[in-house]
């Protein structure tokens, strides 16, 4: 495994590994590092599909609102490098703000409507950094492959929508939510988490379960019904701070009415929710496909 820092020494290490290997097609992991077993299931899910895997590591910082943690998001360059290569990792790209953003940023991407609920309504402009990153990302790599983890299934529709409207010539390989074995998502922010919030976090994976399975035995049937038992049950958790809880249509993000039965819909359903434990913010999600898919 090699490790770059500019963009040119990336183009030309990937176009030495093409030359050199007759390997073709390019998987891109994009992260924000501090990886774990989560990262390390999408980097196995690019070495599986492509030729070359390429994994970047840049804490983005126009994605980060006032007051939230870009100077405190954890980085551990060393522990990265080692995660990355053991998940099978040919390239790691480790650009400074600097490389990235050169010049003040005048040009950013913005995708409407998909971005206006969730996340996206509880971080004005995160999005936007976003995409714009992503599109660098894309432009600097050309892969053939980019792999995103379903945890964040806003930033998948997001993106999937803008590489359908702007032609990027790259397939977006959505992976599964990869969870601790009581049920936690593996996050980069649980770090922040003291045990006793760590604890109370379970009620995240616990409240999407509970719902599944009402759902599933006609327990409840409609939207507001699964909306309401998600509230409750995160509710008796009692340093749950709830930002959001939403039953919307994947992928375009609208939400459901409250009267829409969710077994007679023909489109997935996402269950999303986003809730704050002390200063963490947790996400989570469970997808449900229509009967028979």
């Amino acid at each position: 495994m090699k490790a770059v820092r500019t963009i040119a020494e990336l183009r030309d290490s990937i176009e030495e590994l093409k030359s050199s290997s007759n390997k073709r097609t390019v998987g891109l992991v994009p992260t924000m590092g501090y990886l774990h077993q989560g990262h390390a299931s999408l980097i196995r899910a690019a070495k599986d599909q492509s030729d070359i895997v390429v994994v970047s590591i840049f804490v983005n910082p126009i994605q980060f609102g006032p007051g939230e943690d870009f100077e405190t998001y954890p980085r551990d360059e060393e522990r990265d490098l080692d995660a990355a290569e053991g998940a099978g990792a040919d390239l790691v790209f480790l650009p400074s703000v600097e490389t990235m953003y050169p010049k003040p940023t005048k040009t950013k991407i913005t995708v409407a409507d998909v971005t206006s609920g969730l996340c996206g309504a509880s971080r004005p402009g995160h999005f936007d950094g976003v995409t714009t990153v992503v599109s660098k990302l894309f432009n600097i790599v050309q892969p053939d492959y980019a792999f995103f983890g379903m945890k964040d299934a806003q930033q998948v529709a997001v993106i999937e929508q803008m590489v359908s409207d702007l032609n990027f010539n790259v397939k977006i390989m959505p992976c599964p939510i990869i969870r601790e074995e009581d049920g936690l998502a593996l996050s980069s922010r649980n770090v922040y988490l003291s045990p006793e919030e760590r604890t109370q976090a379970l009620v995240l994976s616990r409240s999407l379960r509970d719902a599944e399975e009402a759902l599933e035995k006609d327990q409840i049937r409609t939207a507001a019904e699964a909306r309401d038992l998600l509230v409750s049950t995160i509710q008796k958790s009692q340093l749950a701070v709830i930002d959001y809880v939403e039953v919307a249509a994947f992928p375009d993000l609208s939400p459901l009415d409250d009267d829409a039965l969710i077994s007679e819909l023909d489109e997935p359903v996402l269950l999303a929710l986003a809730v704050k434990f002390g200063k963490t913010r947790l996400i989570d999600n469970r997808l449900l496909h229509p009967k028979g898919e």
